[in-house]
């Protein structure tokens, strides 16, 4: 299908990325996209003025963060498709148009995955390790294997956008949408893109915290999308406590060693355990029962007629 250009806007977050930004903006507008959207963190090296003077639009976030940046950003943009991507040079407006090509089949968000071609020395052995942790337990958590939940190159329609309850103002972003894509049962499209080294800019992200931060998010953000999940591993965790110290106190009763306290201890991990585990199986059936009511109701929605394009 072919991809109307004006439809779409190429959304860019940036902060001091001026050895880039320009590059950016010129080579989407020779590529005819025309509506390009600069959303600065308040930068200190000039890059909204040459942002602008490249023929963007620029706005100013209210506040930090990544995060905040898109979230502002669904209030502004009034385009039906967007395009986002780091201002940093590390993705291609090459592969711009594959990245579109979904949205106008028929899908809701598109990821592109850098790990399919990334080029030499772009990440660090630790950054594929790290990767790799990420985006496997993000599929046991949630369910679906994304292959590059982290990814800064997406695509998507902006009633998709603005169907997520997007909370997260840093980094951990991209894992909210790729949980909130999950929980709202959108068609999501991986493409696989090429990864380039920066060229110019420090990294702004710290390996070990943020991922981290990361994996913290992506279990919690499971309490609400699989709760038998999030439930389960704390009550997992209790048990085998429980079962731990028990082992010990069995151990020294064989000696005719009693440790009454400790063996209270025992049991009360193991109860709480296995009673957080069965609110998590319980939750679990709720969440189904309500995601199945949800689907009946929307099958039962009259169809809208297609909105006209100016």
């Amino acid at each position: 299908m072919e991809i109307e250009k004006d439809q779409v806007c190429i959304f860019i977050p940036t902060l001091n990325e001026a050895p880039t930004i320009e590059g950016l903006v010129r080579e989407f507008q020779e590529r005819g996209y025309h509506r390009i959207l600069v959303a600065d963190g308040h930068s200190t090296d000039g890059t909204p003025e040459i942002a602008r003077n490249a023929g963007a639009e620029v706005v100013f976030q209210t506040e930090k963060g990544k995060g905040n940046a898109i979230i502002e950003a669904a209030a502004i943009i009034d385009l039906p498709y967007v395009l986002m991507l780091d201002g940093d040079g590390t993705y291609l407006p090459d592969d711009a148009e594959k990245m579109l090509a979904p949205l106008f089949s028929g899908f809701d968000h598109v990821i592109g995955d850098r790990l399919a071609y990334p080029e030499k020395g772009a990440l660090t052995r630790l950054n594929l390790v790290g990767n790799y942790i990420i985006n496997y337990f993000f599929k046991v958590a949630h369910g679906r294997d994304l292959h590059d939940i982290l990814s800064g190159y997406r695509a998507f329609t902006l009633s998709s956008l603005q169907q997520m309850n997007l909370q997260e103002a840093g980094f951990e972003i991209e894992t909210e949408m790729a949980v909130q894509a999950v929980k709202f049962d959108q068609q999501v499209a991986v493409v696989p893109v090429h990864y380039l080294m920066r060229p110019g800019t420090p990294t702004k992200l710290n390996p070990v915290q943020d991922g981290f931060r990361i994996l913290s998010a992506i279990f919690r953000f499971a309490r609400l999308n699989n709760p038998l999940f999030y439930f389960g591993m704390i009550g997992l965790l209790l048990t085998f406590i429980g079962g731990g110290i028990g082992v010990y106190v069995f151990l020294e009763w064989l000696k005719n060693i009693e440790h009454l306290p400790m063996t209270i201890l025992t049991v009360l991990f193991i109860v709480v355990g296995i009673e957080i585990f069965m609110f998590g199986v319980i939750s679990d059936l709720i969440l189904a029962f309500h995601r199945e009511v949800i689907r009946e109701v929307q099958r039962l929605q009259p169809p809208q007629p297609p909105k006209r394009r100016e």
